[in-house]
């Protein structure tokens, strides 16, 4: 099987969704002024915390965090950009890809 592809890698994506989902509520708790977003984000930090724990079972630490920071850090700012109009520079899209492409090589060596 693809290593890509396993059950321990679901969970990885599945905790770095869960981890943007607690970006988005935390942006929308204003520096918690909002109290229901900001507990919103804390849960949901939990939830993805909880999530990666399952996926360090079979994975390595270091690749696991290393490929739910790359999502974590991608999906964030494309939900920034959609949800709250917050713009990336190129240089800064530069970067998230330059991690994404470590992780993949972390990943694949």
């Amino acid at each position: 099987m693809n290593q890509f592809f396993t059950l321990s890698f679901g969970f990885v994506l599945l905790a770095a969704i869960v981890d943007i989902a607690a970006n988005m509520a935390l942006t929308r708790s204003d520096g918690f002024k909002h109290r229901l977003w900001g507990a919103t984000s804390i849960v949901l930090v939990l939830t993805a915390f909880t999530l990666l724990v399952q996926a360090v079972k079979e994975i390595d630490l270091a690749v696991a965090y290393a490929s739910w920071g790359a999502i974590g850090i991608l999906g964030t700012a494309i939900g920034g950009s959609v949800l709250f109009k917050q713009r990336l520079t190129p240089l800064g899209w530069a970067g998230i890809f330059v991690v994404i492409a470590a992780v993949v090589v972390m990943k694949t060596a």
